[in-house]
């Protein structure tokens, strides 16, 4: 672990409101770029996510965390110490709920004109879902993400909560706390970034509406290129078992994987015909039968087809190019992946290991300026136990 803070973002003081799921990944990403990131977690500890020990909560690595009861008055006052010297601060309540606890955008912004709020939420701040519950499955169901994914004829397959939360959620809540955080200082005002992860799913679909709307792309899913209907950009069982996928879309690749199938162009059907992809599928499965995956692999080494095992989260630490580019490390005898993306001058880090909630509840609020009267008042009052 590193003794200092690394990365593009050292010296950027962002406060965190603990929650679960698309806002610890958030401030991880932001932590592993440097950022200065207290957590303020609950003094029960456990708050929803994995009930794990706590050095496997990777999402709450590279942060402090103190423990507040933010039921109290008292800890919005706290929180708003803590947010004079922050450059900015995320929350995943839903609507109203920071404003019920004396910590909401106007509240902040009053004590530091200049604070990047960002606020997570899954329907958003408004609209006639604003205040219902839901999950990333919920948010890649309402906005075609989920009925485009999946086999021809067979059920939506769900992308665990890669497209909602994270992809939808976290990475658009970066974006927007970065850029603010650009614009905050050349304007001195900060402003209040309404990341919904609705919002973020629908954009990552951006291409695929394009496409739709141009007439290229079917609204029945898995008989597209991209979604496992092309037959040279989809998956295949090998002999053991195992699975290779296959992305030879473009013609140079299409002849090289031919030709590493023991395949002659003139005996198979046209590779945009799609009214004979089911053939050219059979064909294509059947040769992939013929040979294991790892020597399928061999043979497709250098040759460019763009094929790749499917490895599982067990194997894919150990392949030889993401062991060259440490792609994984391990950190506090726990494997995991290492921070992305990778800067040349100022590179990131993994600052320390997750936190066991209130963990540093004194030793980070000294750090931020509070002194030992304003500690023994917390603990007086019930705002903190350590």
């Amino acid at each position: 672990m590193t003794s200092e803070a690394k990365g593009p973002l050292a010296g950027i003081r962002i406060v965190e409101l603990g929650g679960v799921g698309p806002v610890p990944f958030c401030a991880m990403l932001l932590a592993d770029l440097g950022a200065d990131i207290v957590r303020i977690d609950r003094p029960t500890g456990y708050d929803g996510g994995a009930p794990v020990d706590p050095r496997f909560n990777l999402l709450n690595r590279g942060r402090r965390s103190a423990a507040l009861d933010l039921k109290k008055k008292e800890a919005a006052v706290a929180v708003l110490k803590l947010v004079r010297k922050a450059d900015a601060l995320i929350e995943g309540f839903r609507p109203g709920v920071a404003e019920k606890l004396g910590v909401g955008p106007d509240d902040c912004l009053a004590v530091n004109p200049a604070l990047v709020y960002g606020r997570m939420t899954g329907w958003g701040q408004d609209g006639p879902l604003a205040q219902d519950p839901g999950h990333d499955i919920s948010y890649v169901a309402l906005t075609g993400v989920l009925h485009s994914i999946g086999i021809e004829g067979g059920p939506p397959t769900i992308p665990l909560n890669l497209a909602g939360d994270f992809g939808g959620g976290s990475l658009y809540l970066a974006l927007g706390l970065v850029s603010a955080l650009l614009e905050s200082r050349s304007s001195g005002r900060g402003q209040v970034i309404d990341a919904a992860m609705v919002d973020g799913s629908a954009s990552l679909m951006t291409l695929v509406y394009g496409l739709r709307a141009a007439g290229y792309w079917n609204d029945e899913r898995g008989t597209n290129r991209l979604d496992s209907g092309a037959p040279w950009y989809s998956v295949y069982e090998t002999k053991d078992g195992r699975w290779l996928s296959v992305g030879a879309g473009e013609a140079r690749f299409w002849r090289n994987t031919l030709r590493v199938l023991g395949l002659r162009e003139e005996d198979l059907p046209d590779q945009h015909d799609r009214s004979r992809w089911p053939e050219l599928r059979e064909r294509f499965a059947s040769a992939f039968r013929t040979r294991t995956r790892d020597e399928w692999c061999a043979a497709a080494e250098g040759q460019e087809t763009c094929m790749a095992p499917v490895l599982s989260l067990a194997e894919a630490p150990n392949h030889p190019h993401l062991r060259a580019r440490a792609t994984f490390v391990e950190a506090e005898g726990v494997v995991q992946p290492a921070p992305a993306p990778r800067f040349s001058r100022t590179p990131g880090a993994i600052q320390r290991p997750p936190a066991e909630p209130g963990q540093h509840t004194e030793e980070v609020l000294a750090d931020w300026g509070f002194t030992d009267e304003d500690l023994a008042a917390l603990r007086a009052t019930g705002v903190t136990s350590s």
